[in-house]
């Protein structure tokens, strides 16, 4: 029983980064807009977070400059993609490219510094609940916060006018407009807080799951966001079952190495996740499915003039 209440905890810690990111992608694309972006934009994010907790010593400035990078890299992607009308893939894909390279760049001289780590919060007296207090209430606050956004995402988009204008930007935004809702500012909102969401992700790794910096430290994580978005339907409530599935194929290799247990190679168990990744996309794509994708995702809008 105390191996497994470590497994669930472990799965927690797992899969908060690409829980952040999907959630940002389920956003961003409810409106309208693919971003493949989500590699770079974690990347800045991890990097930037880790230099500021490095300079401040304040988790809260680092989430929140880890957050505003991932804001303005996403208004970048948005002035191509929705102001200009690019490709939102290529787009997307030159995002990845200019958030690696410069994050690789930048990121230099931080290597094998020690920074700020972000120790877990646990709830008073919930903690000491048998099983589930170790395991739910006894982690990082971004566990919580991830959690909390998927279910604030999903109240929001289902429940609320805002909501409905922004699935309607995704759906129609022909009709959107009509109705007078400004499609290129909600789109363009609704990308930027998905990148706030994505630099926080890139945030989490090098200040909670695995302290510091290192070169390609999301480990394609970003590109996993973007699949869990797919398979989930586009719904923030399936993307959360989509990261905690992928932290529990992440958390067995660390448990299998912590109990001594050896049932599968590690080196399998380290791949599966982006093996799976690769066979959900593959298969979908074999099958011609986009399930509840919006029917104008990635197709740039304009105003027709009389």
């Amino acid at each position: 029983m105390n191996d497994f209440a470590f497994l669930l905890t472990l799965t927690l810690k797992s899969s908060m980064a690409v829980l952040l990111a999907a959630q940002g992608e389920v956003l961003a694309e409810r409106a309208g807009v693919i971003n493949l972006g989500q590699e770079g934009l974690m990347l800045m994010g991890a990097l930037t977070g880790f230099y500021v907790g490095f300079v401040t010593g304040s988790p809260v400035l680092a989430f929140a400059a880890a957050g505003a990078v991932g804001t303005l890299l996403s208004c970048l992607h948005g002035f191509f993609a929705i102001r200009l009308g690019a490709n939102q893939l290529l787009s997307g894909i030159a995002l990845t490219i200019l958030g690696t390279g410069l994050s690789n760049y930048l990121g230099r001289g931080l290597i094998g510094k020690i920074g700020l780590r972000v120790q877990e919060t646990p709830v008073p007296f919930l903690q000491d609940i048998p099983f589930v207090g170790p395991v739910l209430f006894k982690q990082n606050a971004l566990v919580y916060v991830g959690i909390g956004v998927a279910l604030v995402l999903w109240f929001l988009l289902t429940r609320t006018r805002l909501g409905l204008m922004v699935r309607a930007c995704g759906e129609n935004p022909a009709a959107a407009d009509a109705m007078g809702t400004p499609v290129g500012r909600t789109r363009l909102l609704a990308l930027s807080a998905g990148g706030f969401l994505s630099g926080m992700a890139g945030a989490y790794l090098s200040l909670v799951f695995t302290p510091g910096w290192k070169e390609g430290i999301s480990g394609g994580q970003g590109w996993i966001a973007v699949a869990i978005v797919i398979f989930a339907g586009w719904r923030p409530m399936g993307a959360l079952f989509g990261a905690l599935f992928f932290g529990f194929l992440s958390a067995l290799q660390f448990f299998f190495q912590a109990t001594g247990a050896h049932f599968v190679p590690l080196y399998v168990l380290r791949i599966l996740p982006y093996i799976l990744t690769i066979l959900t996309l593959s298969l979908a794509a074999a099958l011609g499915r986009r399930g509840n994708a919006p029917a104008g995702l990635g197709k740039p809008y304009f105003r027709e003039r009389a």
